[in-house]
């Protein structure tokens, strides 16, 4: 047997700093510690709508309120780790129809440093954890590159 340890790529994905951040966004809603007991993956389980799962939600629908809760959690969760990476305070605002079709953005000062147009939220999910944190990854990155491009902007 070898003595070098396998390296698990979920504990790796979970070690992200966006998914850390997503994974302290829910564990702080948990006012009353009915959370405690779950693992970190089995709190963001909800995230992962894969092919078998997407083709159970009806292609169209309103969303639910705890999908647009999810949804705005993710967000939060890109918000607060771009805040991390810059210094600067990011603020979310979204403007959506009940039909699930909308807009989402991060600003950071007078700076919109996420800007993403929302369809089909009733279906919002990752078909797996590491698109999860990849998409996460791929907005934090975009807003901090806004951000160094135009700090006084972003600072102001």
């Amino acid at each position: 047997m070898s003595d070098v340890a396998v390296a698990d790529p979920k504990a790796e994905t979970l070690a992200r700093p966006f998914v850390k951040e997503l994974i302290k966004q829910w564990r702080a809603q948990d006012m009353h510690g009915a959370w405690e007991n779950k693992s970190d993956f089995d709190l963001i389980e909800p995230y992962i709508v894969d092919k078998v799962k997407r083709r159970e939600i009806p292609l169209v629908g309103d969303p639910d309120p705890e999908t647009i809760w999810r949804l705005e959690l993710f967000y939060n969760a890109i918000g607060l780790t771009i805040e991390r990476a810059t210094g600067c305070m990011v603020s979310p605002m979204m403007k959506m129809s009940h039909e699930g079709f909308g807009r989402i953005i991060l600003m950071a000062g007078r700076l919109i440093v996420v800007n993403k147009m929302l369809r089909d939220v009733h279906r919002f999910g990752f078909d797996t954890l590491e698109k999860l944190a990849d998409e996460g990854d791929k907005a934090v990155n975009a807003g901090v590159d806004m951000i160094n491009k135009y700090p006084d902007v972003a600072k102001y």
